[in-house]
């Protein structure tokens, strides 16, 4: 999935979260990638940048950025 749609994906999903805060969340999540924690997705990422990863994440809702949880799931 493209970028694009991964991010269109996380914002209709949390109406209340902008672009700007989902930035700061995928910065955060890549850090943390990045200082050697373990994805949580089940894909080879050797070939996959650690921002990409950690939207893509975000957007499977295996990462959940407090203060925007849908409280209707």
């Amino acid at each position: 999935m493209k970028v694009e749609e991964l991010t269109a994906k996380v914002l209709n999903e949390h109406p209340n979260m902008d672009r700007y805060q989902l930035a700061i969340a995928v910065a955060k999540r890549c850090d943390e990638l990045e200082n050697g924690a373990a994805s949580k997705l089940n894909v080879n990422t050797s070939s996959i940048k650690s921002a990409d990863l950690a939207l893509m994440e975000i957007a499977e809702g295996l990462i959940v950025v407090k203060g925007f949880i849908n409280k209707e799931k």
